[in-house]
Parts: structure tokens; C-alpha cells; sequence
């Protein structure tokens, strides 16, 4: 009898063992998030031409000659209904030695189907163009419409496709614009490190024309044309090597990272070759300088009157305002603020007045054009950027005060035209004196200047600090 037990224990032991080790090894160990990418982190002048192909790929075969003939290499986002269409031309992609990444079988939004579908969509286009061209179309990967959040990222990442590229510029070719206008777009919004976003379909009947002479201006602009893999592999982050990486989160700004780390935003500035410390994006890595070990910001006292507000990501003091039914002004006051454009997550803010958060009236939204709800980690020149419009008709269109202050569900219009309007220039020698919620990024946009050239007019050392009553000449 005790032997039959030892043995039926034995028996039990070894067959939890097995069903133990068959749960854990066949549980796949959850890859990174995939990290997006807007434009490459370089200060050299390089330039990737991106092409999304979709089901018809009727320019394609044109758009090689024109590469071919100027020597360009491209990245080319293939859909794998497009490589059944036309596996020839996507042959002829690799054969010509092109990045490749995957756009999904059939350019559905991802945002809206399930991570099995999403997962599906991948797996099933990389077969495809695997077993045509004997070449991956991991880790890069473009989302259709460029859309994307939390669950796209991580499920992308999952399935092999470490980085989601979006764009810097977008030519809107796919409207079937002039080739004028897409030769304009880009030229007149290149910059370093720049992806634009081009289209290899029949819509994009205007891309063909503009193409060559677009690679000659670059060139005579003195850019050199690089791929997707030739980007992320040489664009070395800018200073002396030392220092940590970090990687900008939706809700970031510099001030807040620069606390984190406790260096200052013009160490960071200066480490990565920013011109305008205003404007960073999700995704973005950043060398941070010296130190790498991030330090926990001082929270400030609270002042004994009135209803305290602990700053979290992403807030604004408009959003809180907003929230609370107050001022910017009035919290400026209540907490001796200089500058309303900087506060930083964990900051503990008196609320004068009302005690009740109140739910911020949505505006009215006129009869043209579209509208879009702002979100976490969204600025007005990346919206700008998304609809093909400029943040000044944003602006105007919303009557927003301050481009640099919008909140998180507000209901913004979008112009109708995708045409960028030049702002008026003020007479030589203007002055401007800053207030409250002011940022050198909103002041040059109201007066159709730069950054630099206000810093420069102004002796201006770090962009980013500048004083309520400080008084600014306008070039």
C-alpha cells in the first residue's frame, strides 16, 4: 500500500512538473512598446523619403526610375493586398535595395480592431512580402491614417516592430494635389533628420512631377538622402557621448525632464541640438547630460488658503483654469508664479475661489471645416502638421490666445484649406512686452518671425525662461 502511494505521488509529482513547465514556457514574454518616431534626432542634414504603398501601386515603377536616376534610396511601407496586386513592383522595390516596412493587409485603422486583428494584419503581410522578396519587413512599421495609441504601440512592439514611423512632413499628396504644392511642403519645411510622407498610389498623381526637381533643391539646399535604417543607425545624439537617454513621453517638456534629471533645460537644449526648447515630441530620445540618475523635484509648500491642485502629466494651467472655472491669471497670483508656461508634475497649486472642479464648455463648432479633440500629449504644430494646415489658422480659426495652452478634450476646428497662410510682419524694431502664458513660440508665430530671431535679438540665452513685463524687441 505505501509503495503504491509513493509511486501514485511520484507519478502526480512528475506530471505537475510537466503541465508547470509547459504553462510558463509556452507563455511569450511581452515585447517593448513600439517607440514612435516623427522625425530622426540629427543635427546633420539628411532627409528620408518615405513612400506608402496601397493597393494599386500604379506610380511605383516611376517613382523607382526617378530614384534610380538621382541615386536616392527611399523606405517603401508595403500592404499586403498591394504585394498581391502587384508583386512585380514590390520585387522591384528590394531588388533596387530599398527599406521596406509594413502599412498592414488592408490599411484599416487600427485604433478601432481588436489586437488579434491588428496581429493578423501584420503576420499576414510580412508572409507575403517575405516569401516574395526573402526579405523582412520588421522592425519598421506605419500605421494607417497614422493612427495610433497605447494598445497599437504595444501590440505592434509585440509582434516584432520596434519602431512605428510617423512623419515631419506630410505632402498630402494622396488629395491629388499640384505637384507645385508637394514640391513646396516639403522644401519649404524641410530641417534636419526630416521624414516625409509620400504615396506610391493613383491618388498621388502629383508626386511623380514634383519628385525630381524636390531631390535637386534638397541637394542644392545641401541635404543628403538617407533610409529609415540608415537614420536611426547614424543619427548619433548630439554632445559628447556622456550622460543617459531618455525617451519624451506624452505630457513631457523639457522643464519637467530637466527637473527630473536636475540639469537645466539649456544642458539639454545644447545636448541635442534643439532650436526651440518649446517644441519636443513622444518618442523622441533625448541625451540628457551629466548625471543619470533622475531626482525627485522639491514640492512646494501650499499656501494655507484656498483649494490645492497637484500638477499631473500633461496638465496646463488653461486645463486647470479651465477645470476649476478660474483664471490662468488668478493662479498665476495665487502662487507667485513668473512664467504660467512652466509648471511641473507633482507641483501643488492654490486654486483661488471656487473649491468644485467644473466641466469646461465645449465651443461651438462652426459649419466648415472639420473638428478634432485634443489629447494627451498633443501640441498645435502637431495637429498643424497631422491636417496640413499651419498653427496660425488653428489659431485664428479657434480664437486661441496663447498657441502654446490647449487642453485635453477641447474641440479645436479645423480649417478647410490645407493651404499655409504667411503671417503678417510688423514693422522693423516692434516691441512686445511678454504676459502672462506667453512663450517665445506663440509671440514669433503672432508676429510671423522665429525663435531665433528673437533670441537673437534679444540676447535671449535659454528660450524657454523668458518674464511676465519683460519687454522684447521684434526683428
Amino acid at each position: 500500500m505505501n509503495t503504491s502511494r509513493k509511486g501514485f505521488r511520484h507519478l502526480f509529482g512528475v506530471i505537475l512538473s510537466l503541465l508547470l513547465f509547459f504553462t510558463f514556457s509556452a507563455t511569450p514574454a511581452l515585447a517593448a512598446t513600439s517607440q514612435i518616431i516623427y522625425q530622426g534626432s540629427t543635427s546633420n542634414k539628411v532627409v528620408a523619403l518615405t513612400f506608402d504603398d496601397g493597393s494599386d501601386g500604379y506610380y511605383i515603377q516611376s517613382i523607382l526610375n526617378t530614384l534610380s536616376a538621382n541615386n536616392v534610396k527611399a523606405t517603401f511601407f508595403l500592404t499586403g493586398q498591394g504585394a498581391e496586386n502587384h508583386p512585380q513592383a514590390i520585387k522591384n522595390i528590394v531588388a533596387a535595395g530599398h527599406d521596406i516596412g509594413n502599412h498592414s493587409y488592408n490599411h484599416p485603422d487600427f485604433t478601432t480592431v481588436s489586437t488579434t486583428e491588428m496581429t493578423n494584419q501584420l503576420n499576414r503581410t510580412e508572409t507575403i512580402i517575405a516569401n516574395l522578396t526573402g526579405k523582412s519587413t520588421k522592425p519598421f512599421f506605419r500605421a494607417p491614417f497614422g493612427s495610433y495609441n497605447s494598445t497599437v504601440l504595444q501590440t505592434v512592439g509585440n509582434a516584432g516592430y520596434t519602431y512605428t514611423f510617423q512623419w515631419t512632413i506630410d505632402s498630402l499628396d494622396w488629395t491629388g494635389n499640384s505637384a507645385t504644392d508637394i514640391y513646396n511642403r516639403v522644401i519649404n519645411n524641410v530641417v534636419p533628420g526630416a521624414i516625409v510622407l509620400l504615396h506610391a498610389g493613383y491618388g498621388a498623381n502629383g508626386t511623380t512631377a514634383a519628385l525630381p526637381n524636390m531631390i535637386n533643391q534638397l541637394r542644392a539646399m545641401g541635404y543628403s538622402f538617407v533610409t529609415l535604417s540608415q537614420l536611426m543607425n547614424t543619427t548619433s545624439t548630439p554632445g559628447t557621448g556622456s550622460g543617459t537617454n531618455y525617451t519624451v513621453q506624452a505630457g513631457d517638456t523639457l522643464y519637467a525632464i530637466a527637473l527630473r534629471y536636475g540639469v537645466t533645460v539649456q544642458a539639454i537644449v545644447n545636448a541635442n541640438g534643439i532650436t526651440n526648447a518649446n517644441l519636443i515630441r513622444v518618442g523622441q530620445v533625448l541625451t540628457i547630460p551629466g548625471t543619470g540618475t533622475p531626482t525627485t523635484p522639491t514640492t512646494p509648500t501650499t499656501p494655507t488658503t484656498g483649494t490645492s491642485y497637484t500638477v499631473k502629466a500633461g496638465d496646463t494651467l488653461y486645463a486647470i483654469a479651465l477645470r476649476y472655472g478660474v483664471t490662468v491669471q488668478a493662479i498665476v497670483n495665487a502662487n507667485g508664479i513668473t512664467n504660467a508656461n512652466l509648471i511641473r508634475v507633482g507641483q501643488v497649486l492654490t486654486i483661488p475661489g471656487t473649491s468644485t472642479p467644473t466641466t469646461p464648455t465645449t465651443p461651438t463648432t462652426p459649419t466648415t471645416g472639420t473638428t478634432y479633440t485634443v489629447k494627451a500629449g498633443d501640441t498645435l504644430y502637431a495637429i498643424a502638421l497631422r491636417y496640413g494646415v499651419t498653427v496660425q489658422q488653428i489659431v485664428t480659426a479657434n480664437n486661441i490666445a496663447n498657441a502654446n495652452l490647449i487642453s485635453i478634450g477641447q474641440v479645436l476646428t479645423i480649417p478647410g484649406t490645407g493651404t499655409p497662410t504667411t503671417p503678417t510682419t510688423p514693422t522693423t524694431g516692434t516691441s512686445y512686452t511678454v504676459k502672462a502664458g506667453d512663450t517665445l513660440y506663440a509671440i514669433a508665430l503672432r508676429y510671423g518671425v522665429t525663435i531665433t530671431q528673437l533670441v537673437n535679438a534679444n540676447g535671449i540665452t535659454n528660450p524657454n525662461l523668458i518674464r511676465v513685463g519683460q519687454v522684447l524687441i521684434i526683428p
